[in-house]
């Protein structure tokens, strides 16, 4: 077949976690950065270096990036030194004994209950029966001064067995032994799971170092703490594609200019830690973009970034007359060198929440049909992009198996397809495109190519302005020269955190309240915390909740966000 004739796909997943550390005194207060770790992080390099042909372009978090790196260390340290584990869960699995509390009993019963009910607990009939009568003890916690360290021993590694990556269930010897053994567990089978989830931290980010200098993944980054980058530089543009959208009414975000550039610029930092070169390209968190966002961008070195395509398709029905170009291309701004690609959102999405109910075979041929109709509506003699962006873990739980036979089919039906072939972006700006010219966008996120994800709601409004509160008296204290270096790179990193997306994601009326109620408590701790390291006195407004949820919790009650 013809070159030209070829369609070019990118895979492009990406990795991102918010940080759950409270940066005083280190404690976790989610599991979801070593949970998502030994689950998805795990199958999804174990996929690529089961097929050679795959190709696919990783993009990472920094502060994913530090969390991982930071649970290596824990672990490594309790195994040598016995030095306490900073998650209570994961502590929670090598405690000798039982918490003497029904409080912490309590906790920890509904902590092993988050998991997909479907896919994770109930496909393991041991658990299924632990779970069951944890359902019980949740609605009934008087009887937990009736359970024993045995019953809670069991249900923690049962939660971390089903939690596991289902490429590291088939493939290590351990694990399989602890699945067979299905009950009975002792301190050193527990110990032992630990020793496993610490090789599984400790190699992560080395295999996707590896998969990247042979050639098989592109790997990318995203700004420091994952802040929506259009918001911090001006709200007002979130009225682009929403006129009438509520704001908040602190006005624009205190000094949001340099702020952005410190993310992009401690992102690319951080990048080159982990993996010893400059990441050439540029996911920004929510696939938030703007003119000017393009702009720092390309300041700051990258040569690509993206975003949904409802942001393409926004942009190009403001543009003047003439023929609209073809949608799968590279972009570039008037006057601007970086390439922008846009997510196939249609396609991305059957993936992300349709194909999960299919047999995997089913999916992946409905896939490369679709991918087939593309390759033959595009002008004849021409070569044209296909870009798939998704979040790399919170889909794969909705699949049978983590996903093992769709993600194995998939690399493999696509690897060796006559018609279809699998690159990264940086392959195809090698190639020299083809590029289209946009000459202006219009400013938009990944969903619905708005902002009102994160802004618009009471509630987000709200916190957008406790965050500028906090950043005018941060402004403040460093104006006045009340800080030394070390303080000041430690109240710095605090506020980074306080800007990263997520929290304005959670909060609103339609997200599940037991979600909303962690991020709620998570926020003001970051914001109290960044007010401490400034040695100023916190507003009493957050020692109130201020957010609450009212939507159905996700199965298996587990804190997701279904996302590239």
């Amino acid at each position: 077949m013809s070159d030209q004739n070829i369609l070019r796909l990118v895979l492009c997943w990406h990795m991102h976690q918010p940080e759950y550390r409270d940066l005083i005194t280190g404690q976790y207060h989610l599991p979801w950065t070593y949970l998502h770790a030994i689950k998805d992080y795990v199958d999804m390099a174990a996929h690529l270096e089961a097929v050679p042909d795959a190709r696919a372009v990783i993009n990472f978090a920094p502060v994913l990036l530090e969390q991982i790196e930071d649970y290596s260390r824990q672990i490594v340290n309790w195994l040598t030194d016995g030095m306490a584990l900073r998650d209570d869960l994961l502590a929670a699995l090598v405690e000798p004994s039982m918490p003497a509390s029904l409080e912490k009993r309590l906790l920890l019963v509904q902590d092993c209950l988050r998991a997909n009910r479907e896919r994770q607990i109930n496909r393991y009939s041991a658990y299924r029966k632990l779970a069951v009568m944890a359902d019980w003890l949740v609605g009934h916690p008087d009887g937990l001064a009736y359970v024993n360290a045995q019953f809670l021993g069991d249900l923690l590694v049962w939660h971390h067995l089903a939690w596991m990556g289902e490429t590291v269930k088939r493939g290590d010897a351990r694990i399989k032994r602890l699945l067979d053994k299905e009950h009975g567990y002792t301190f050193q089978d527990r110990r032992e799971l630990l020793e496993v989830i610490g090789e599984i931290l400790a190699s992560l980010i080395e295999r996707y170092r590896k998969l990247a200098a042979r050639g098989q993944v592109e790997l990318s980054i995203s700004p420091y703490a994952h802040p929506i980058l259009p918001l911090l530089l001006d709200f007002e543009c979130a009225r682009q594609s929403i006129p009438d959208l509520s704001l908040p009414h602190c006005g624009p975000y205190p000094g949001g200019e340099s702020r952005a550039l410190w993310h992009v610029q401690n992102g690319r930092e951080t990048f080159r830690r982990f993996f010893g070169f400059a990441a050439r390209g540029c996911w920004p968190a929510e696939g938030g973009i703007r003119d000017e966002t393009l702009m720092l961008l390309a300041e700051q070195g990258f040569e690509w970034t993206a975003s949904g395509g409802m942001v393409l398709q926004n942009s190009l029905a403001n543009r003047s007359g003439g023929r609209a170009p073809c949608r799968w291309q590279g972009f570039r701004l008037r006057g601007n060198p970086l390439t922008c690609f846009f997510r196939d959102d249609r396609l991305s999405d059957l993936i992300g929440f349709e194909y999960s109910k299919w047999h995997a075979d089913d999916a992946v041929a409905d896939l490369i049909r679709n991918l087939e109709e593309i390759r033959q509506s595009v002008e004849p003699g021409t070569t044209n992009l296909v870009s798939i962006i998704m979040d790399g873990e919170n889909a794969w739980e909705h699949y049978p198996e983590n996903g093992y036979y769709f993600l194995h089919a998939l690399y493999q039906r696509l690897g060796r397809h006559p018609g279809i072939e699998l690159t990264t972006f940086s392959e195809y700006l090698d190639r020299n495109g083809p590029f289209a010219e946009i000459e202006t966008l219009t400013a938009g996120s990944w969903v619905y190519g708005t902002f009102s994800t994160w802004l618009g709601d009471p509630d987000k409004n709200r916190a957008w302005e406790m965050l500028c509160d906090a950043k005018a008296c941060y402004d403040r204290v460093v104006a006045n020269r009340q800080l030394n270096d070390s303080v000041l790179r430690r109240a710095e990193h605090q506020l980074a955190i306080c800007e990263g997306s997520d929290w304005f994601w959670w909060f609103g009326d339609y997200n599940p309240e037991d979600a909303v109620r962690s991020f709620d408590r998570l926020y003001r701790l970051n914001l109290s915390n960044l007010y401490a390291i400034l040695n100023q006195s916190a507003p009493d407004y957050l020692a109130e909740v201020f957010t609450h949820g009212k939507g159905s919790p996700p199965l298996g009650g587990a804190m997701r966000r279904s996302t590239p």
